[in-house]
């Protein structure tokens, strides 16, 4: 078969909602192929490998079979396989740390001095996490 531009094989695929979604991705260098950030108009090819990087997550697909119209999602194995790596799929259940500063109802928008502790303690998390 023909090969297939790569935001039509995600979009059939179902990797993406629509075309214009994968064509997007790829213009952003979300999506690589092989290991480089490629074009929309890239032609793919029986055996290569896709990257997505999706929020925090880095997916992998191999190209099992070429197919340019959109398939149903039972038939997806047939032409996409998911090799994505587990640890990449465990950042989606990693816990969020967020803070939360507690202020009484009715007390107003904080003063600069309780803004310059906010900010401290802010500060203080930011780099904790960076160590």
């Amino acid at each position: 078969m023909d090969p297939v531009r790569i935001d039509k094989y995600l979009w059939a695929v179902r990797i993406f909602k629509t075309r214009s979604d994968a064509a997007e991705a790829v213009r952003q260098n979300r999506v690589t192929v092989n290991g480089s950030p490629v074009k929309p108009s890239r032609e793919v090819r029986t055996g290569d490998r896709i990257g997505v990087r999706r929020e925090r997550v880095n997916y992998s697909y191999e190209v099992v079979d070429i197919v340019s119209s959109r398939q149903p999602a039972k038939n997806v194995p047939l032409y996409c396989r998911d090799i994505t790596p587990q640890e990449e799929l465990d950042k989606l259940h990693a816990p969020h740390e967020t803070i939360f500063v507690f202020r009484d109802r009715g007390t107003g928008r904080p003063t600069k001095k309780e803004r310059r502790e906010i900010d401290s303690l802010m500060e203080g998390f930011m780099f904790e996490e960076e160590d």
